[in-house]
């Protein structure tokens, strides 16, 4: 048998195998650590190739150039300290003016003293210019020598074992650093950050576009109008896509105008015949089945009411800055008014964008359904990070959570009877729904604390 999640190939179960499990665990690493927006992803993908190019320019540039130029400044140095040694040699009753030559001509400090010897210990080695430094001693002089570079960038310090004395020589730093190494890297550094400058302006032209056309879209989304200068620009694609925004919302627009002056004309031709029906009824004197027709009759003008608000959706109202705070307490005072007992709570003052009318039918029909079936209503209104909250709750019967997304449904009513003064028109929850999205947010019903129903509206700050 195979082991648990390995087939016998050594593939994975999805066929990928080791080394398609790898790309992908690279793959998944690489968008880990990718910006989420798109200007960062941009600058990304010119920032990428930009330190790379820096790297490869910084391998080559110490693989060939440090290295040649640190090992011919080192050999240069180790001759002139065996030419001074071979003059010593030839001379030795012309030390002195050999070594003034030699730090005029050579610029080396040499000192000679006579009868010391080095000690017998092997010196340890490390870092490049060291290194490449004790191979050209080892190469040109051929004696042995201890290196002293603790202050190489000032000097550097060689003692040389001779026959009979030891030869100090101080090699000022310039003769083995060069500076053309930070010469480079400031001008790679320098090169890289105008590059990636300009590149940011450049690309920070181009996102803008885009950041236009978000915008512009979540605003028709909420029912509010684009920016006044909203226009196409920005590369060919992001033009498209904005032309194509406008036509949709235009057609939008539209089809919302045609359907509302459709439902005007409708209810205009609705309500003829229900006036001359009242007056009729209304000439027919006090009998009991004038009475009956009269209340049939005021029944379906408020049908019709519902009805077309809810065919209308208030699409022609336009959304405002409005204080939400003030809107919801005036509500609620009202329904005090008239007798419901009803808890209102509002956190501060919230200033949004709203349709004044739609929102408030909204919250009307919310505080209608729960005062319809429970005794006391509990409205709270706040700030909940970044979005907008306004909490209904009743102490009713609640609705049972399987039915609570039916309950938005046209016409769904829990209570099966046809009698809207028990079960109403079936159209409060789908028009306080549509009213909410229509601002760009929703309507979520839970259990409330307080034993009910809690319809909880949520609006984007």
């Amino acid at each position: 048998m195979s082991q648990s999640g390995v087939s016998r190939s050594g593939k994975s179960p999805s066929g990928l195998g080791p080394i398609g499990s790898t790309f992908r665990s690279i793959r998944l690493a690489i968008k880990s650590v990718l910006p989420k927006t798109l200007f960062g992803r941009a600058l990304m993908i010119i920032v990428m190739p930009l330190v790379l190019l820096q790297l490869v320019s910084a391998w080559i540039f110490y693989d060939r150039h440090w290295d040649t130029v640190t090992w011919r400044l080192a050999t240069g140095v180790a001759g002139d300290i065996a030419n001074t040694i071979e003059q010593l040699r030839r001379h030795p009753d012309e030390k002195d003016a050999i070594l003034l030559t030699v730090k005029q001509n050579m610029e080396l400090d040499a000192v000679l003293y006579p009868g010391e010897i080095l000690a017998n210990e092997q010196q340890e080695i490390s870092g490049l210019l060291d290194t490449l430094l004790a191979r050209a001693m080892d190469e040109r002089v051929k004696r042995p020598f201890v290196i002293d570079s603790s202050s190489f960038r000032k000097q550097i310090v060689l003692n040389v074992q001779l026959k009979d004395a030891v030869l100090t020589v101080v090699v000022p730093g310039n003769r083995l650093f060069s500076s053309s190494t930070y010469i480079f890297i400031l001008w790679m550094v320098g090169t890289s950050l105008v590059l990636f400058a300009i590149a940011s302006i450049f690309m920070r032209n181009q996102v803008r576009p885009i950041r236009r056309l978000a915008r512009a879209v979540e605003s028709f989304g909420k029912g509010r109008e684009p920016e006044k200068d909203f226009k196409p620009e920005g590369a060919l694609e992001v033009r498209q896509a904005a032309h194509a925004f406008n036509l949709m919302s235009e057609r939008i627009r539209r089809q919302i105008r045609q359907r509302t002056d459709m439902l005007s004309g409708v209810s205009h031709d609705l309500r003829t015949p229900l006036t001359r029906m009242k007056l009729q009824l209304a000439m027919l004197g006090d009998w009991p089945e004038a009475a009956e027709l009269g209340a049939n009759v005021v029944e379906m003008e408020k049908m019709i009411q519902d009805y077309l608000t809810f065919a209308r959706g208030e699409g022609g109202e336009k959304s405002v800055e409005c204080d939400l705070s003030e809107l919801v307490s005036d509500l609620a005072s009202k329904w005090q008014a008239g007798g419901i007992a009803i808890d209102c709570h509002v956190e501060g003052k919230i200033v949004t964008w709203l349709k004044p009318n739609a929102f408030r039918r909204c919250i009307d029909n919310l505080i209608a359904n729960a005062s319809r079936y429970g005794t006391q209503v509990w409205v709270q209104a706040g700030r909940r990070g970044a979005s907008i909250e306004v909490l209904v709750d009743d102490n009713g019967p609640g609705i049972p959570e399987e039915e609570r997304e039916d309950a938005f449904r046209p016409f769904y009513r829990l209570d099966r009877s046809r009698n809207p003064m028990t079960g109403g028109t079936g159209l409060g929850l789908s028009i306080s729904r549509d009213v909410a999205r229509t601002h760009g947010g929703d309507i979520i019903l839970e259990d409330s604390p307080h034993g009910g129903l809690r319809a909880r509206v949520r609006l984007p700050s």
